[in-house]
């Protein structure tokens, strides 16, 4: 998603604003919100709320106490508080709308632990962090390589500089606990800063990195899905899909959170079906049911002697037989009702439009029967030249 200050260069293609995401209408960032109560004005006698949203690097968020008074609007680059030292972010969201925000994640907005906002970023500011996160592909480069000679089973995913440049967070994943004292000793004397490992899972390590999907759109976790919920392989089950790992798992490795978006309306669809292990007892044998269409509310079954030989059946005549079994009551076949459900195929015509059926109308003409057509005028011009001689 592209903001306003990114314009177009030669040729029709994007020039952008090439601030590696600190542009000042914070339009082209991750998990971007949009301020719909910006253009309302307070009720008389009532302050602004006075805590903010800040944006750091890729999708952490935090919230801030404005003490100073200061007026900030979103896209402003802030100085905030840190462990020790300062960190440098950008505004993402001021007002009321924060507190429905911070009530969402449960931070509580009167809780007097929350870290302050020094001041509105200075020009000294922003050089010294442009100059850090400028450094951070080289040095993730250099500790992964430092890694590697330790051989530690962990992956250095992402790292991440504070504002003032004196300390780095290094995100990483691993299948098991892993010893990186040593590591921490070696990156703090080739790096001389501070080091802050962070364990990540791998939809976390999906979000802070981003991509593209197997559905051609960037990654829901990288651009509006804040949180993960669980996602198990029932899903795929209620909704009929093919148990294949491949396609059912995202980047990250996991199941895709895409499985659970439609969940919702298949299980209420599936309330008024018979269960999957529902059996038809029939004076010609006893029928599984194996498969079952919701949208067109139809159901397949076979009986237990012929499982190749399915007969469709609609919703309605499954519920009707079910009660009659239940009344000790037996059908006589499964194709008596799957007769009502035959849908007699469409015959397909077609018709010559300007000679495109046929598949030979640009092939050459071929040369045989020219020759053929030579052979017969060669009498006729000798019976010419006797009669003239």
């Amino acid at each position: 998603m592209g903001c306003s200050s990114c314009s177009t260069g030669k040729d029709g293609q994007p020039r952008g604003c090439k601030n590696n995401g600190t542009c000042g209408t914070d339009g082209c960032n991750k998990l971007t919100v949009f301020d719909w109560l910006s253009n309302m004005a307070l009720p008389n006698g009532q302050k602004p709320f006075d805590c903010v949203e800040v944006r750091f690097k890729n999708s952490r968020k935090e919230f801030f106490r404005n003490t100073e008074g200061l007026t900030l609007s979103i896209g402003d680059v802030v100085a905030t508080q840190a462990k020790s030292g300062h960190d440098v972010g950008i505004v993402t969201l001021t007002g009321e709308l924060v507190k429905v925000q911070m009530k969402k994640k449960k931070v509580s907005f009167e809780s007097k632990d929350l870290p302050k906002v020094y001041r509105k970023a200075s020009q000294r500011d922003i050089d010294i962090w442009q100059k850090c996160r400028d450094k951070e592909e080289e040095i993730q480069k250099r500790s992964r390589e430092i890694a590697i000679a330790l051989k530690l089973e962990m992956k250095l995913s992402d790292v991440e500089f504070q504002g003032d440049g004196s300390k780095a967070t290094f995100y990483y994943t691993a299948e098991d606990r892993v010893d990186f004292r040593q590591l921490i000793k070696d990156m703090a004397k080739a790096f001389n800063i501070r080091i802050e490992m962070r364990q990540i899972g791998y939809r976390q390590e999906a979000q802070r990195l981003g991509g593209i999907g197997s559905c051609g759109r960037e990654l829901c976790c990288s651009t509006w899905l804040t949180d993960f919920r669980s996602v198990s392989t029932a899903s795929a089950r209620y909704q009929q899909l093919a148990l294949n790992p491949q396609k059912l798992a995202g980047q990250c490795g996991k199941l895709k959170c895409c499985l659970n978006y439609e969940l919702d309306m298949y299980l209420e669809a599936l309330k008024g079906f018979p269960t999957q292990d529902s059996k038809l007892q029939t004076e010609k044998g006893v029928a599984f049911c194996q498969k079952t269409d919701i949208f067109k509310e139809l159901l397949w079954f076979s009986y237990k002697n012929e499982p190749a030989n399915w007969h469709t059946l609609h919703k309605d005549q499954v519920l009707e037989i079910l009660e009659m079994n239940k009344a000790n009551k037996k059908v006589a076949s499964l194709e008596m009702y799957a007769a009502d459900n035959v849908v007699p195929e469409e015959k397909m015509s077609f018709e010559n439009v300007v000679g495109q059926d046929s598949l030979n109308r640009f092939d050459k003409p071929k040369h045989r029967n020219k020759n053929r057509r030579k052979k017969k005028k060669r009498p006729n011009n000798k019976k010419q030249f006797a009669k003239n001689g």
